[in-house]
């Protein structure tokens, strides 16, 4: 039986804050978000995310008015905050030096070499403006604290601001920059590991570690991600204090996301049981499902610094996809993946809020 999602017992102070039926954030993905998967989770009663990674300001706009016209509920758009180790220019000779190390990949779609960019990423001060002018119920962010600047305008336009912690200490400081609720990303999580206080590797605390000691540690309300996939990942995440769950491979799984089919079939195998943390398509600590692409450059070195890496690997990524070359495709999943059994959006929320605690 489908869990009524208007029972006392998945609604509370997040659900509240944000305008939501029940406690339950789709997980933003950079690339591989889709409009029509967050509209689904919006109007399933959770927050559907969108990921911005690499959009123009233009290319926010128009995302955020497709939203609307696919969902009158609350969304929330995700941005990544400069950390300052960003590489911003490079000398030619090294770019193409990265290049030649990356030639067979884009011989192997059948890509010309491309030249070097102007910039490696948009300007994220005008992303920022577009995404507040866009006024999405909810501004998520990643890497960082927004700046007093964004916050101040963010609340008086009421936009909802969440930041997102790998550590306790970055749980602290999020709060303490005056977001108004904050994730709590533990390793299991696929995609980036979305650390700023300290370094990626030194900052690989599992949810069941992480979830409590952050609650423990922040008034604000607190968002558990990171191998939550099922009833019981729901459950437990509520059990340890949490008072949501942000969930993504197992949305990624769905129809409704814009992962190609050959990608959703692997996170539904066997395959997805392996998962691996490397820089060597992005040059930033991420989880994911290894393939040959991983196999090779991580033997090879020469890997790109961030983000020049995902620049480069992002000229083929696309190109493979649309082939069905898993092969040298970013295959992002969390441990969790495994526990997968869905492939519609309406089925991981069902699946998702069967899992009500006793609390």
């Amino acid at each position: 039986m489908t869990p009524d999602p208007s029972t006392p017992t998945h609604r509370n102070r997040l659900t509240e804050l944000f305008g939501t039926e029940v406690p339950v954030v789709l997980g933003p993905f950079g690339g591989v978000s889709s409009v029509e998967l967050t509209a689904a989770v919006s109007d399933g009663g959770g927050l559907g995310s969108y990921g911005l990674y690499g959009y123009t300001a233009d290319a926010i706009r128009d995302t955020a008015a497709q939203l609307r016209k696919a969902t009158a509920k609350p969304f929330a758009l995700n941005l990544w905050i400069p950390t300052g180790d960003e590489t911003t220019s490079l000398p030619q000779k090294d770019f193409g030096n990265y290049v030649e190390t990356l030639k067979p990949y884009f011989e192997e779609v059948g890509l010309p070499l491309p030249d070097m960019p102007d910039r490696f990423m948009p300007d994220y001060d005008e992303q920022v403006a577009a995404t507040l002018e866009a006024g999405p119920a909810v501004v998520s962010f990643v890497f960082g604290v927004p700046a007093p600047e964004i916050v101040e305008a963010a609340h008086r336009s009421g936009i909802v601001l969440v930041g997102t912690a790998t550590t306790v200490a970055e749980a602290v400081a999020l709060e303490a920059g005056g977001v108004d609720a904050v994730v709590a990303s533990g390793t299991e999580s696929g995609g980036h590991r979305v650390s700023f206080l300290r370094p990626a590797e030194e900052s690989l605390i599992g949810t069941f570690a992480l979830v409590p000691q952050v609650v423990d540690a922040i008034k604000i309300p607190v968002i558990a991600a990171g191998g939550i996939v099922d009833r019981r990942g729901y459950a437990a995440a509520r059990v340890l204090g949490a008072d949501a769950v942000q969930v993504g491979s197992a949305f990624l799984a769905t129809r409704e996301s814009a992962a190609v089919p050959a990608y959703r079939d692997i996170l539904h195998s066997p395959a997805a049981s392996e998962t691996v943390l490397t820089r060597v398509l992005s040059g930033r600590l991420a989880r994911g499902i290894p393939n040959r692409i991983i196999r090779e450059l991580s033997k090879g070195g020469g890997t790109a610094p961030f983000p020049v890496q995902n620049w480069l690997t992002g000229r083929f990524r696309p190109q493979a996809a649309a082939q069905g070359n898993t092969e040298l495709m970013s295959l992002w999943a969390g441990q969790a993946a495994p526990l997968i059994r869905h492939d519609s959006a309406a089925d991981v929320l069902a699946e998702l809020l069967a899992g009500s605690p006793v609390l």
